[in-house]
């Protein structure tokens, strides 16, 4: 008996030390919002998509016009096979797939181009939204933000957590 005595005198002052801990821990707070709808809104992006299909545009412009000259010298080739010595026929027949070697080759060097360039241009659009993301949580004092696009996230209770879209794309202006 004495000894559970003793053994709740010693505890006491733990348990007390925890109880006081706990209520003067401050809660944690965390943000969320849709990255997506966020990025979308913003017009570096629209800029940025501007900018690409301007860009594609011109690449599709250019295969269709290498694809006519293809057209055009396979007609000539089809209609003068007949009529041309062998080693003409060789020669233009050798043309052709050198040009057909190159058209493909062309589209996907500007398949990859295109890759690259919207890339490079989203990364700079990206990098502001995510420094603005950066700024509201460090403002407003959250430990973080969640993206909640995707089913990333399934459920955020709205009463535990604060929806920070609209105050995201505030301080991007």
């Amino acid at each position: 008996m004495r000894n559970l005595l003793i053994t709740l005198l010693l505890l006491l002052p733990l348990t007390m030390a925890a109880q006081e801990s706990s209520v003067n821990q401050k809660p944690i707070k965390f943000g969320y919002l849709s990255y997506e709808t966020v990025l979308k809104a913003m017009p570096e992006y629209e800029q940025a998509q501007q900018s690409m299909a301007d860009l594609r545009q011109k690449y599709d412009a250019e295969a269709k016009r290498v694809e006519d000259d293809f057209n055009t010298k396979y007609e000539q080739f089809l209609e003068g096979q007949k009529s041309f010595p062998e080693t003409i026929l060789r020669k233009r027949q050798n043309e052709l797939q050198e040009m057909m070697e190159r058209n493909v080759k062309f589209k996907s060097e500007a398949r990859q181009q295109l890759r690259q360039n919207e890339e490079q241009a989203m990364q700079a659009v990206r990098q502001k939204l995510d420094n603005a993301i950066n700024r509201v949580g460090q403002e407003k004092g959250y430990a973080f933000i969640l993206n909640i696009d995707n089913g990333a996230t399934p459920f955020v209770n709205p009463q535990l957590g604060d929806d920070l879209t609209e105050a995201v794309k505030q301080a991007l202006h």
